[in-house]
């Protein structure tokens, strides 16, 4: 399984909007990935795309807003199918790259307090806990954790990258012994 990190083109929107639904219990607006595609220049919109064989498919996205010498993380998500493989890793690791190479000082996101698998991931990146805003998420009127990371010089996210591709190989031995 190869994986390709590129721009968003308009001929994702759909997937990305139905990735969003699956990944979600209160996806975006349809109208807003239309608006951050099309009318945004602050926006940065990229997709996660999976080859097998001759199949390309795309399983996940994020949109991110640059602002002066900041980003914030709108959204990010990856198809339930294909979480807890080392994408969301490989993906986080493309953004900030691609942040460091934009100037970018430090980075913010919003994440449900119970999502314990997304809190770690982050925290393995440098972000930390700054605050929350109770009753963030309408369905159930969770909290969402405000969280923020200084953004590291581009060698600190290449060693990164070559630790989990080390961890990532280490765990499909295992898996195959």
């Amino acid at each position: 399984m190869d994986l390709l990190i590129r721009k968003m083109v308009s001929e994702d929107l759909e997937l990305v909007k139905s990735i969003d639904k699956l990944a979600f219990p209160n996806p975006w607006p349809e109208n807003a990935y239309n608006y951050e595609f099309d009318q945004n220049p602050n926006a940065r919109l990229w997709v996660v795309e999976v080859q097998q064989g001759l199949e390309k498919a795309v399983i996940g996205f994020t949109v991110v807003w640059v602002v002066i010498d900041e980003a914030h993380i709108g959204t990010i998500a990856i198809h339930p199918d294909f979480q807890n493989r080392g994408i969301g890793k490989k993906f986080l690791l493309f953004i900030f790259q691609e942040l460091v190479d934009e100037n970018i000082c430090k980075i913010f996101l919003e994440v449900r307090q119970s999502n314990r698998s997304a809190i770690s991931l982050y925290k393995k990146f440098g972000f930390v806990i700054d605050g929350e805003r109770k009753h963030y998420y309408r369905d159930n009127g969770e909290p969402a954790l405000l969280m923020s990371c200084i953004i590291k010089r581009k060698e600190y996210y290449m060693e990164l990258d070559a630790g989990l591709t080390i961890q990532n190989s280490k765990q499909k031995r295992e898996v195959i012994s």
